[in-house]
């Protein structure tokens, strides 16, 4: 299980960033002592995501987060209503799926649920 992932964001695009995550069911978390002067956190399950805050983030062009959310068309409509634009992509295990940008231009894959573990 993978514990959190941790991104590089302008701290001026924490709130739009975590607003985005709530979206998707992440809800704020304080993070513990000094770190919390140099970084925000959301948390859905036992699943955290660490906003680092830099004045150059490093945003991969293609790698991504990938989130099982708990009701993906709900979660797809409720951010096309906020602004943003999922992308439906290919059912290759029969879960619906979509990529999306985050307000920081991380590319996120929203499933509705992951492939059977081999």
């Amino acid at each position: 299980m993978i514990q959190h992932v941790a991104l590089e964001v302008r701290e001026q695009d924490v709130a739009a960033c975590v607003r985005f995550w709530g979206l998707l069911g992440f809800d704020r978390v304080e993070p513990p002592g000094a770190l919390a002067a140099r970084s925000t956190w959301v948390q859905a399950g036992a699943t955290q995501i660490h906003l680092l805050y830099t004045e150059a983030p490093a945003v991969a062009p293609e790698g991504h987060v990938a989130v099982v959310v708990r009701d993906h068309d709900a979660t797809l409509q409720a951010l096309r209503e906020a602004g943003f634009d999922p992308q439906p992509r290919t059912q290759y295990w029969g879960s619906p799926r979509a990529f999306v940008r985050s307000p920081a231009g991380h590319r996120v894959e929203l499933m509705a649920f992951a492939p059977e573990s081999r």
